[in-house]
C-alpha cells in the first residue's frame, strides 16, 4: 500500500490551533490509515505535539515563533491584530523561507495550514512549486479597525482587498480545499471595505463549513462529579481562571486572584486553579499566597469540564470548549483584537458566557460575578462539534480526486 506524505502547519499563536489540528489528524487516520503526518509548528504547540507523541518536521525548531511578534505587539491585555500582522513579517519571511525549502527536499501528497496565511501567500507568489493539494483551514474571515487611527483603517482596507483578490477576479486561490471552522452566520455579514464584496458571501462561495472541531466528545463530560473524581478535586465549588496559550494577560489572571480573596469571604469553600499557561513564569505572576498555581496543562477541557465556573481570555477555542460543555464562565476579550470581538458576537448570540472588559472591572466587580455564576445551571444551545469529522471527510474526498505525487512505499 502506498504510503500518503502528509505535512500539517499548524498556525502556533497559542494553543487553540494545534488542539484542533490534532482532533483533525485523528480523524484523517481514521479514514486514511496509509497517513503519514509530519508537523511544522512552534513552542507552545510543538509542546503538546511532542506530549502526543507526534512527529516533527527535522529541523522544526528553526520554524519562527508567531506568540513572540505577538507579544511584543501587546500592551497589557490589549492586542491589535493588524499592529501584530505588521510585527510578524520578519517571521513569515523565514517561515516561508523554510517552507519553500522544505517542499524542494521533500516530496508531499498532501499540504495542510491551519491559519498560515504566509504559507498560502508563498503559494501564490511560487505556484510553480506547488506539487500537491493544499488544504487552508480559517476561523475569521477579514479584519476591522479597532481605533480611529488612519493608518490602521488604510492598512485593514489593504490586508481585507488581499484577502478577497481572488474572489473579485474569479481566479483559482492558492488553496485546493478551504475548510470554515464555524457556520456562515459566524462571519459578520457586512462587506470587506469600500467596494469589496460581502464578507459572508465570499466565505459561502469559497469555504466549506465545518462547524466546530473539539479534542474530546462532549457525551464524555456530562458527568462533573465523574470528572472531579478522574482529576483528584473535592466537591467544593471549583473556579478554574486560564490565561491562553501566549505571555498575554497575566494582568487578568492577577485581577482574578484579588477577585478570589474577595469572594471567599462569602464562599469559604470555594477553591480557584490559575492556570498560567505555558509561556508565563508561575514566579511572574502576583497570586494569593498558597494559590493552586498551574503551568501548562495538555487537556485542559477536562478541567473546565470539572469546574463551577471558568474565566478565560476572549479566545474562540477555550469559550466554544466551555460553551460544549455547557459550563459558566466568564470571559475577556483582549482589547483591540478584532477576531476576539467576533467571538464575543458569537457568544452574545448563542447566550453563552459573560464578557467583560478588563479596564473597566474591579476586584469586587469580578468577585461579584464570581458569587451569582458559581454552580449556576447553564442551557446553552447545542454547538455543531463533529467538525474533526467533516474536515477529514472533505480532505479524504479532495484526495481521491488527486493523483499521489510521492515515492512513499
Amino acid at each position: 500500500m502506498k504510503k500518503i506524505n502528509v505535512l500539517y502547519i499548524s498556525g502556533s499563536l497559542g494553543l487553540g490551533h494545534i488542539t484542533r489540528d490534532l482532533a483533525i489528524a485523528r480523524k484523517l487516520r481514521q479514514l486514511l490509515p496509509d497517513a503519514d503526518i509530519e508537523w511544522l509548528a512552534s513552542d507552545p504547540a510543538t509542546k503538546l505535539l511532542i506530549e502526543s507523541g507526534e512527529k516533527l518536521v527535522p529541523g522544526a525548531d528553526h520554524y519562527a515563533n508567531e506568540n513572540e511578534s505577538a507579544e511584543k505587539a501587546a500592551k497589557g491585555s490589549s492586542l491589535n491584530l493588524l499592529t501584530y500582522l505588521l510585527k510578524s513579517r520578519g517571521e513569515w519571511k523565514k517561515n516561508i523561507s523554510f517552507f519553500l525549502d522544505l517542499i524542494a527536499s521533500k516530496k508531499y501528497d498532501l499540504v495542510i495550514g491551519d491559519e498560515t496565511y504566509e504559507i498560502n501567500l508563498a503559494l501564490r507568489e511560487h505556484s510553480d512549486l506547488k506539487k500537491f493539494p493544499f488544504v487552508m483551514i480559517f476561523d475569521f474571515v477579514g479584519l476591522d479597525a479597532m481605533t480611529r487611527n488612519p493608518l490602521e483603517h488604510l492598512g485593514v482596507y489593504y490586508w481585507n482587498r488581499v484577502w478577497s483578490h481572488d474572489y473579485r477576479l474569479k481566479k483559482k486561490p492558492p488553496y485546493d480545499l478551504a475548510l470554515f471552522v464555524g457556520e456562515p452566520e459566524d462571519i459578520p455579514d457586512k462587506p470587506f471595505g469600500f467596494m469589496l464584496p460581502n464578507r459572508r458571501d465570499f466565505a459561502r462561495a469559497m469555504y466549506t463549513f465545518i462547524g466546530y472541531v473539539f479534542p474530546f466528545e462532549t457525551s464524555a463530560y456530562t458527568d462533573k462529579q465523574e470528572v472531579r473524581k478522574k482529576l483528584g478535586y473535592s466537591n467544593d465549588p471549583l473556579l478554574i481562571c486560564a490565561l491562553g496559550g501566549t505571555a498575554i494577560g497575566k494582568e487578568l489572571l492577577e485581577l482574578c486572584g484579588q477577585a478570589y480573596v474577595i469572594a471567599k469571604e462569602k464562599i469559604p469553600q470555594l477553591r480557584a486553579v490559575f492556570v498560567t499557561g505555558p509561556r508565563v513564569p508561575a514566579d511572574k505572576v502576583n497570586l494569593p499566597e498558597g494559590a493552586d498555581i498551574k503551568g501548562f496543562i495538555p487537556r485542559l477541557y477536562e478541567h473546565f469540564a470539572a469546574s463551577d465556573l471558568a474565566i478565560i481570555q476572549g479566545g474562540a477555542t477555550s469559550a466554544f470548549e466551555l460553551t460544549a460543555l455547557r459550563r459558566p464562565f466568564v470571559y475577556f476579550p483582549l482589547a483591540g483584537h478584532c477576531e476576539q470581538a467576533n467571538v464575543s458576537r458569537i457568544l452574545t448570540q448563542r447566550g453563552a458566557g459573560v464578557s467583560l472588559d478588563l479596564a473597566g472591572t474591579s476586584p469586587e466587580v469580578l468577585a461579584g460575578k464570581i458569587v451569582n455564576l458559581v454552580g449556576t445551571n447553564v442551557s446553552y444551545p447545542d454547538i455543531p462539534n463533529d467538525g474533526a469529522m467533516k474536515a477529514a471527510q472533505a480532505i479524504r474526498n479532495l484526495l481521491s480526486s488527486q493523483p499521489l505525487s510521492s515515492e512513499g512505499v
